[in-house]
């Protein structure tokens, strides 16, 4: 089992704009807009992804910067990584794509899903 990284996510109360100025910075492009709620922004020659989701408060308690991490097996990586230290937060669900928030021994937060 290895994880694979994904993305690298921001909480914003303006995820927009937030997503606009990263691929200006960078060089990137948009790639996905979801209603306001979640911005991709694809990086020329990166193999991970920058994205923004909406929050209406981020707060000084939660990240506003964490890592979403895939895996072809969720719930054994899930289980591997709670075994060597990390503890599960929330799990989540949208239709057919599963995702689970755990903390590291620090406790950062970060997030594992199946692959999509």
């Amino acid at each position: 089992m290895t994880l694979t990284p994904a993305m690298i996510t921001f909480d914003s109360v303006d995820p927009g704009e937030l997503a606009r100025w990263w691929a200006r910075q960078t060089g990137g492009s948009i790639e996905q807009e979801n209603d306001g709620y979640f911005y991709t922004v694809a990086l020329p020659s990166v193999p991970y992804l920058l994205a923004f989701q909406k929050v209406d408060d981020p707060t000084s308690g939660k990240n506003r910067i964490h890592l979403d991490l895939t895996t072809t097996d969720l719930d054994a990586e899930v289980s591997s990584l709670i075994g060597s230290g990390a503890s599960e937060v929330d799990r989540h669900t949208m239709g057919d794509f599963r995702w689970v928030t755990l903390a590291d021994p620090d406790g950062n937060v970060f997030c594992v899903s199946g692959a999509h």
